[in-house]
This record gives C-alpha cells, structure tokens and sequence, in this order.
C-alpha cells in the first residue's frame, strides 16, 4: 500500500468522524497525519520495518498503530466500523468535490439519493433546490462538481503520477542495456493533469527492456506486449506504455512523442512548406524519399531551421513562428530560485518545525525561506493570533543569529476580509519581512466583489505577494470569477507580485495566467506552500508553471538573490 493510499484513507477517516460529531481535534489528527504520510518521501512500509513511523510529524502512537495494521494486513477495522455505522451511499456522495459530510447526510437522509448519478439526475431535476437553504446556485454547483470528478478520474495529477513514473525509471535504469529511458507526452510538458504514462527508451535488447517494463512491481494488468513496445495498466488504474527504439532513432521518437496534438500539426506544416515530412522515425525529403533519424531531439528541430525548445512550451501556441525567428527566451530553471517565499510551519497548519525547515531550504541551495502561517481567522489551520505571531517574529530573529549563513524571513499569510483589507494589524505588518495575502473564503462571490477585495489588498503597502489569486483546487473547487486582466494592471502598477502556488492540486495561477500577468508587467512569485520539508520541493511544480507560461528568470521575484529581494522589499513600502 503506497504512502497516497494511506493518505487518502486517513482523510476519509477524517471525513467519517465529523460525520458522527466527533471533537475538531480528533478530525485535525487524521488530516494532520494524512498530509504528513502523503508529503513523506520514504515508503511507509519502510518506516515502519525500521520502527519510524512515530518520527514523522504529526503520526503520533496511534495512527501509527493504524497504518501498521494497513500495511501488514491491507485492512483497518477502526476505518471499516466507521463505515459500517453508516450507510455506504453517504461515502459514495462524500466523492464529489464540495459535497461535504453533513451536506451527504442531508441529501440522503432528506432525497434517499445513494449514489452520484442519482445525486446528479435530482440536481437536473431541480429536487435539491427543494431544500430549505439550498437554491439553483447549489444546484449548479453540484452539476459542476460532478463533471469534475468524472475529469479527475480520466485524468491524475502530474503530482500524484511524476512520483510513480520516477519510481518506474530509477528501476528500468537498474536493467542492464537499458538506455535513455524519459517520459514524454503531458508528463515531459509539466502539464497539470496527466491522461497517461508514454516511456521512451533505447537498449541494446529492446525485448528484454519491453519484459523489464511489464514485470515492474507497479503493474497490475498487461494490455499488449511486443518485442519493443508494451501497454500495461498500473496498480493506480492509470495506462503507462513504453516504446524502445535503436539509439540513432530516440531523439527522432522523443519529439514526436513530447509536444502535444496542436505542436505536432503545426510542426508537420511547416516541415512540408520546407520540403519535408515528420514522423516518429525522422525526417524525410519529399524530393528524394530518403528519411532521416536523429538521435537528439535538438536536432530535428535544427534540421528544419528552427530554435530548439523546452518541452514545456510545445503547446502549438506560437512556438513554431519564434522558434523560426530564433525568438525562444532561456526559461526560468529550478536553478535560478534563490529562495521560497510562503512556507508554513508547526506553528499552525505545517508539520515541520521553523528550523527543519530552514535546513531543508539551506540543502536545496537557497539563500532564503519565508516563513508564512496563517492568520488568526483561520482556526482550522491553528493561525497565528498577534501575540503568537509576535513571539515567532523572536523566534526567527534568534534562528538567524545562530546562523548568519542562511536567512529566514519573518513572514504571515494573511487572509484577506470581505472589505478586502489583511487580518493582521498594521503595525505589526510592519515588522514582519513579506505579507502573502490571501483569500480563503467568500471565493464564489461576484466577479466585481471578488476582484475589487484583491484590489485592495493589492494596494496595502505591506502586501508583497498575492497568494494563489484565484482559489481553485483542481478537481475539487472552481477558480473564483476574479477579473485577472484588471488585477494583473492593478500588481504591476503597485509592484505587487502575483504566486503561482506549487501544491499539485492549486497550481494557481496557471501557465497562460502567468504569461498574462507577465505581460501586463507584473512581477510573479514560485512559492511551493510547503507544509512540510519534504513539500519544498513543490517549487518544481511552481517552476514548471511559470516555464509554460514563458517565464524568464528576470519575471520571477524569488530568483533574486538575498540582498536584492531585501532592497526590493523595502522599496516597495516607500
């Protein structure tokens, strides 16, 4: 059982407690416990053969006791008494995105609905707006809700499957006479949603890589299988195929296979109007027949004029024309990222302490971290009062005297109020080094309400950055109606950065919002919002984001070093 598989288990215990009344801080446990088992980098299995498993924060006895029994048993009698006592619709409905606990008991206590098409068929009918408190909006809520899980299960997170496929590769590599094995398709273009798995790889024996492929341990059905070429479907229910070619013929196989529909058309037009055709197997001149492969993929795109491009930005926008104009800019790289700008800590809703999280910072190489829990407003999240906010601002100012080589900013995700002004007093604003302000409820309102409570905080003089700007969890939650053009005006003119949030599910803004924003001049920020060590290395995602959005180094706000974004802080609140 993989450590997302506990996860989700452990939230649905969550979600079941609060169902039968349970205490807030039984619930938060089991949440609390679940993002630390998702964002472990070591295998649960191997935690508990080395007795660890209490050592990762937020796992106390207990829960530990229980993800032991999972792993040793595949069951959990505490989890299945738990659903025993309900009926098994409520779980069903509790599956769409919005539908909460007590919103599935009404709906079955009060409708007798038992399932997601019954739950979709009364919302087109409109029985649910029969309800005292619920109306045509829930209704169309609930209608877009069910389109998006149907979504989610065609398609998976690039979070929850890059994991898997580098799992994948780091044991092909171990095969002997396997060669150049990547992944390609959506996975290579960072997308934000994967369909599924496309390897490509050279070997001196493609057919023993092609068995290699087959007997991993993640594949749980072979669907077709060659001497070089195999389709499986995985333990996780996604399709992953492989194609192994001669060395001489990858770079020809690697590009066809990275860009998407749109990038491949658009290729094939242009290599006709030169006199050529494209294909998985090289280029071929018109004239003469003959075809070419090409080992490096640079190539191919050199043998037809063209400027080499990331694989990210294959997208069939306006690619083909600037890489014909030697127009592609060098993209931001997780290498210029000198630091992280909103990190939350055991101090309200991460599970890391300040310092662990320093460390981990300091061993990917920033200069910086940016320490910013909630505010008060947010109970759940155990946010930070002002006077408990004031004794962490002590707290960092004492971690950076231990340590002068590393900085740890003093910072505070704010969350933004209906009349768009920060929770957070504003002379304590004043002490801390960078406000992420944010928007955490109200995000179905109105396009004009929305934007103008961003608007304003855009304008307090403290706010340095926008978090995740426009609120929607992918699968889960819509983004809100925000007017991005007129906020995106309002950032560049206040010199106000906009995030582009690295939690797999946000990824907020997204890649053509980011260029957007870059256009209109403003200035944007890869946060991860880690809440754990292990999640700092989110800003993979952030970065994949902005390099889609055609992101340079210079447009991001954290890929200045120290002493610049210190300068850049303080100018803005003059």
């Amino acid at each position: 059982m993989s450590n997302a598989e506990i996860s989700e288990i452990l939230n649905r215990i969550a979600e079941l407690l609060e169902i039968k009344g349970e205490s807030r801080y039984r619930i938060y446990a089991y949440q609390r416990a679940a993002e630390a088992i998702a964002s472990e980098p070591v295998d649960a299995r191997t935690l508990m053969e080395q007795g660890r498993l209490e050592n990762v924060p937020g796992i106390g006895k207990s829960i530990a006791a229980k993800i032991t029994e999972l792993l040793k048993t595949g069951h959990l009698k505490y989890y299945e008494d738990l659903q025993a006592g309900l009926p098994s619709a409520i779980v069903h409905l509790m599956e769409v995105p919005g539908i909460g606990p007590k919103t599935a008991m009404r709906l079955y206590n009060e409708l007798g609905i038992t399932s997601v098409a019954e739950l979709e068929a009364a919302a087109r009918a409109g029985r649910i707006s029969g309800l005292p408190g619920y109306g045509p909006k829930t209704e169309e809520n609930i209608l877009r809700d069910v389109h998006n899980l149907r979504l989610h299960e065609e398609r998976r997170l690039l979070g929850e499957v890059l994991p898997v496929v580098a799992d994948m590769i780091a044991a092909l590599r171990s095969v002997p006479g396997i060669r150049n094995i990547v992944p390609a398709g959506s996975i290579r273009r960072m997308e934000e949603t994967v369909g599924d798995i496309d390897l490509v790889a050279t070997a001196g024996d493609p057919a023993k890589a092609v068995q290699a492929f087959v007997k991993l341990p993640q594949v749980r059905e072979v669907l077709g299988q060659g001497p070089t070429k195999a389709t499986v479907v995985l333990r996780n229910g996604i399709q992953a195929d492989i194609r192994v070619v001669p060395d001489e013929a990858f770079g020809s196989l690697l590009q066809h296979f990275t860009g998407n529909k749109a990038h491949n058309i658009i290729l094939r037009e242009y290599a006709k109007s030169k006199g050529y055709s494209i294909s998985e197997y090289g280029i071929t001149d018109l004239r003469t027949g003959t075809i070419k492969p090409y080992a490096d993929e640079n190539e191919v795109y050199e043998s037809l004029g063209l400027q080499p491009m990331p694989p990210e930005i294959r997208l069939g926008t306006n690619e083909i024309e600037r890489a014909a104009r030697h127009d592609i800019p060098r993209l931001v790289t997780l290498a210029d990222i000198k630091g992280d700008l909103h990190v939350h800590s055991d101090w309200s809703d991460g599970v890391a302490s300040i310092e662990d999280l320093a460390r981990g910072a300091k061993a990917m190489g920033y200069e910086y971290i940016a320490i910013c829990d909630h505010s008060a407003s947010l109970a759940i999240a155990n946010g930070l009062s002002a006077e408990r906010l004031r004794k962490q601002i002590d707290t960092v100012r004492r971690l950076n005297e231990a340590d002068p080589s590393f900085r740890i900013l003093t910072g505070i995700e704010a969350n933004i109020r209906g009349d768009g002004t920060v929770e957070v007093p504003e002379e304590l604003l004043g002490e801390i080094d960078v406000v992420v302000a944010s928007i955490h409820s109200g995000l179905s309102q109105s396009s004009e309400k929305i934007t103008t409570r961003l608007t304003k905080a855009i304008h307090q003089p403290f706010v340095a950055v926008i978090g995740h700007p426009t609120g929607r969890i992918l699968g889960h939650r819509e983004p809100s109606m925000v007017d991005l053009g007129a906020i995106f005006a309002q950032a560049a003119g206040q010199r106000t950065a906009m995030e582009i949030n690295g939690i797999p599910d946000r990824l907020d803004l997204r890649d053509v919002q980011a260029r957007q924003a870059m256009e209109a001049g403003a200035i944007l920020s890869t946060n991860s919002d880690a809440h754990s060590v292990d999640q700092l290395s989110q800003m993979l995602y952030a970065v994949a984001v902005a390099r889609r959005g055609w992101l340079e180094a210079r447009h991001i706000l954290n890929t200045k070093p120290l002493g610049e974004l210190l300068e850049w802080l303080r100018a803005r609140r003059k």
